[in-house]
């Protein structure tokens, strides 16, 4: 009966023991929070004007597109006719009646205000004097500039080089475009007209080696005073 007493006895004091344990024990337990990781900072966005490593920034037209001006030395440069050039024109008659090539005086890129240079060969003569074909050549233009005046271009029979003269006072009779002139023809005579000094008349004549548009108003001038003979 005592060992009975005592089996009870610790069982009671078990029992006693499991259920203070399990009331300790939540009904649910918390759930587990899974931290996700930081996301990546995104890198600022740049500003509107800036410009990725390599790349092409589109500036102002206006100001791009201007053509820069050479200085005189290079202008004098480029523009001395090259001796293909000398070759080619096989010298030119000075294209005054009168006027010999030794008695010229050599105005090529001399200055013209602060903006530009002379691209021309000015030859002095009395106003009226017959103004003569430098060379063969076909008349291409018969036009008359605000600083020109009267004026009148003249291609070579090649249509690599064109000749202008300029503030003629008036053509030579039966002068009009598409007829070929020979060198030494009287096409018109020395004015003041265009933007000309009226007292002093002369001839303002030029070369240019055309582009391959063959365009009148449009080449590479030629400093003409080392083309010139007699």
């Amino acid at each position: 009966m005592k060992w009975l007493m005592t089996f009870l006895l610790g069982a009671l004091v078990g029992a006693s023991g499991l259920f203070l344990w399990l009331r300790e024990i939540p009904d649910d337990p918390a759930p587990v929070v899974v931290t996700a990781p930081p996301a990546p900072v995104a890198a600022p966005a740049p500003p509107v004007d800036a410009a990725a490593p390599g790349t092409v920034v589109q500036t102002d037209l206006a100001e791009a597109d201007l053509p820069l001006r050479p200085s005189s030395a290079q202008s004098s440069a480029t523009a001395t006719a090259p001796a293909d050039a000398v070759v080619a024109q096989a010298k030119l008659l000075v294209p005054v009646q009168g006027i010999k090539a030794p008695t010229l005086t050599d105005t090529f890129d001399q200055p013209r205000g602060n903006q530009r240079h002379h691209e021309a060969l000015d030859i002095i003569a009395p106003k009226g004097t017959p103004v003569l074909a430098a060379a063969d050549g076909k008349v291409e233009k018969l036009f008359q500039s605000k600083p020109g005046g009267t004026t009148l271009y003249q291609f070579d029979p090649s249509g690599k080089y064109a000749y202008y003269y300029a503030h003629l006072d008036r053509y030579a009779d039966g002068i009009k475009e598409g007829m070929e002139l020979k060198r030494g023809d009287v096409l018109g005579y020395v004015g003041v007209t265009g933007n000309s000094d009226p007292n002093a008349p002369h001839l303002h004549f030029s070369v240019v080696e055309l582009t391959p548009e063959k365009q009148w108003w449009k080449g590479t001038p030629l400093n003409p005073y080392p083309l010139m003979a007699n």
